[in-house]
């Protein structure tokens, strides 16, 4: 896909990997709807904020309704990224925690992708990506929560694939190990640190997939850091 001139929606754009896909995107040319609920510090012709709990579908339909008027009635990409996590042990959740979990990481995908298909689908082209985890491949101790939920995303990303690609739409799950952002400020044990991915080299991979030509589809990607102390 060329990018220049082409519509997005991204959603997590306050901080982190979002924010970050945000700037790139900007700089392809890319006109980006974002939607988190802190406004973001971007500035740009391009770019649109609108305050968004993508846990709350009337919130989402909301921002769905405002961005296609700001974007002029089409998608071509959208970046489902907006996701948190607690870290502890299954019985020593509670079960508010839990279901907002699920509300952010699960629910939010479907309430937002389930309005920008449609479009994608009637104009036989479109690109989505679901930001997972590497705790969509494995469990890890005390994130049983955590990967429930990124276990759910990345199925959800495999089944919209096999519904979608006959409608020249792409699908893919990116799955990032531990990336040096503040997400890790709810897990006991672990500080964010540069030896960490970077932000901007995770959105950078997703300018890469976004790039690739029409009949070229990444399903999945996992990225690592080098750093032996962190998965």
């Amino acid at each position: 896909m060329n990018l220049q001139g082409k519509k997005a929606i991204v959603t997590g754009v306050s901080k982190g990997i979002g924010n970050a896909l945000v700037h790139q995107l900007l700089e392809k040319g890319v006109t980006v709807a974002g939607w988190s609920r802190s406004e973001p510090k971007i500035k740009h012709e391009n770019f649109k904020f609108f305050a968004t709990n993508i846990a709350d579908e009337a919130s989402v339909a909301n921002a769905f309704d405002e961005s296609i008027f700001y974007l002029g009635g089409t998608v071509d990409i959208l970046i489902n990224n907006a996701g948190f996590g607690l870290f502890r042990t299954l019985e020593n959740h509670t079960s508010e925690e839990w279901e907002n979990m699920f509300a952010v990481n699960v629910h939010g995908i479907y309430y937002t992708t389930k309005r920008v298909v449609p479009l994608m689908k009637e104009k036989q082209a479109g690109h989505v990506i679901n930001i997972a985890s590497i705790a969509a491949l494995q469990g890890i101790n005390e994130a049983s929560g955590y990967c429930g939920t990124k276990f759910a995303v990345r199925g959800i990303s495999q089944a919209l694939y096999q519904e979608v690609k006959k409608f020249n739409v792409k699908v893919t799950c990116v799955m990032p190990g531990s990336v040096n952002t503040d997400f890790f400020n709810e897990a006991q044990g672990i500080t964010a640190n540069p030896t960490m991915l970077g932000t901007a080299d995770i959105a950078n991979t997703m300018i890469h997939i976004l790039e690739t030509p029409d009949n070229y589809n990444t399903s999945e990607i996992e990225i690592r850091p080098m750093s032996p102390k962190y998965s």
